[in-house]
């Protein structure tokens, strides 16, 4: 395995203690992103796509089926699995939805992202946190999305910046969504009124001082629910707790038809859509917008 590291030594919250963050990059032309006991592993040879978050050895997010163990068949039949690529790791797209329908464009979700470690935005006493930032290829819909990844060390938060960049020649609307795939299980919180959740009685959904949790559960049909949030989320599975915080946008700042916080819940049980959105906005040809999440992950306590 090929590793090139790059290494920050930061002082954390003024204390004379040293956090070291590493950007290594392997020859599958996938990259780890950690600090700590934390780590992130980026598949620029396939959309750019997060297979993985990691606190030690606990992964959160939903991973890759066909990767798993098949079971065993009888003698003599051919060994059968059904692969659903849209089922694992975490992915960017444009919204609204209704722009490309489906499937996903393959130049945001699955084709090959330039990748470079190079300086990033994060600053913290004095030095400059490296970053892997990727590229991916101008659609047919005439945007290119690129992504920046880094980490705060101040918070040990994982800050991912997306750009959609307007090339199409002419003046567009458009917003960020990023979908994370985490297994069929667990909980979701955050914050919003019963009337912010639609469709109403679609999924398990409590409420308490504005704290909604959706308890995951199972049944035979997709389902998705529209979610007026407020800037984060919580997914708590497995003894860990996933947190995303985003900028937050009224209603009226969505995209036609699409919400701040959007639940996938797969019919086949398998896994869970945690998605986020930013504002529907106007780019004039060449302008980009850039929105950023900041990804934290720690034991559920």
């Amino acid at each position: 395995m090929k590793l090139h590291v790059l290494l920050a030594a930061v002082a954390l919250l003024g204390t004379t203690a040293l956090s070291a963050q590493t950007i290594q990059k392997l020859d599958d032309d996938k990259y780890i992103v950690s600090v700590q006991d934390l780590s992130l592993t980026v598949d620029a040879a396939h959309g750019g796509k997060i297979l993985s978050f990691k606190l030690g050895e606990q992964e959160i997010i939903a991973q890759n089926p066909a990767a798993a163990p098949q079971p065993e068949q009888a003698e003599g039949q051919p060994r059968r699995r059904w692969f659903n690529p849209n089922s694992y790791g975490s992915t960017f797209w444009t919204s609204p939805q209704a722009e490309w329908n489906w499937p996903p464009v393959p130049e945001y979700d699955s084709l090959p992202y330039t990748a470079e470690i190079t300086d990033g935005p994060v600053k913290v006493a004095d030095v400059v946190i490296p970053a892997l930032v990727l590229t991916g290829q101008v659609s047919k819909h005439g945007y290119r999305v690129c992504k920046c990844i880094t980490v705060d060390p101040s918070d040990l938060a994982f800050v991912i910046t997306y750009s959609i960049v307007n090339e199409s020649g002419e003046a567009r609307k458009v917003a960020p969504w990023e979908i994370t795939r985490v297994p069929n299980g667990g909980c979701l919180e955050f914050d919003a009124k019963p009337e912010g959740v639609t469709p109403a009685d679609l999924m398990k959904v409590t409420f308490d001082d504005n704290k909604a949790t959706l308890e995951v559960d199972v049944a035979n049909e997709n389902r998705k629910i529209n979610v007026d949030g407020k800037g984060w989320l919580n997914f708590r599975d497995n003894g860990l707790v996933l947190t995303k915080r985003f900028p937050d946008i009224a209603q009226e700042e969505a995209a036609p038809g699409e919400a701040e916080i959007q639940v996938y819940i797969d019919a086949r049980k398998s896994f869970v859509e945690i998605e986020a959105q930013g504002p529907y906005t106007a780019l004039e040809p060449g302008e980009k917008l850039d929105w950023t999440v900041r990804w934290y992950l720690a034991t559920d306590r």
